[in-house]
């Protein structure tokens, strides 16, 4: 029970990663004449991954804290 905040430690960084590895997919298949600006498509991505990684990160640390109390 005490190592869960490294399980969510873990699933941030895995979020992180595939939010850049998915935004590097975008950016190269992203084709300047369509009307879609490539802000929008890194903004969608934000809410789809990063602010879950940073609700994991969150959850951790305050795991985190109550296991050293």
């Amino acid at each position: 029970m005490k190592k869960n905040y490294k399980l969510f430690y873990l699933l941030s960084i895995i979020l992180v990663i595939i939010f850049l590895v998915i935004l590097l997919i975008d950016y190269i298949n992203y084709d300047i004449t369509t009307s879609f600006p490539f802000y929008a498509t890194i903004i969608f991505r934000i809410i789809q991954l990063l602010i879950p990684s940073l609700i994991s990160f969150i959850i951790g640390f305050i795991l985190n804290k109550k296991n050293k109390k």
